[in-house]
């Protein structure tokens, strides 16, 4: 299943990584382990972000791609589920809504 991985950093200890330089090998080693298809890094709600589309095989690899974030950055981590148009094409709403109309 694929899923949308949404990190947001609390402003500490973020700012201390930047300074001491640190941020970038902390942050490269966390994405070099969850291997996402995509990632991003923007901004929400004034807080610095990351979105990243990530492959998984079973939910048991949900506290691996959750830890390193909440570990090193105090992180807020979501994770929700994701579809490309082929998987919601297979969905087969049309049979949905008849089955619920």
């Amino acid at each position: 299943m694929r899923v949308l991985l949404h990190v947001t950093f609390p402003h500490e200890p973020f700012n201390t990584y930047v300074k001491d330089g640190s941020v970038s090998a902390r942050m490269r080693r966390i994405i070099e382990d969850a291997k996402p298809e995509a990632a991003y890094f923007t901004e929400f709600d004034g807080h610095r972000s990351g979105v990243l589309i990530i492959q998984l095989n079973d939910a048991a690899q949900i506290p691996a791609l959750a830890e390193p974030w909440f570990l090193n950055f105090h992180a807020t981590v979501q994770i929700h589920p994701a579809m490309v148009p082929d998987d919601l094409a297979k969905a087969n709403l049309e049979a949905l809504g008849k089955k619920w109309a």
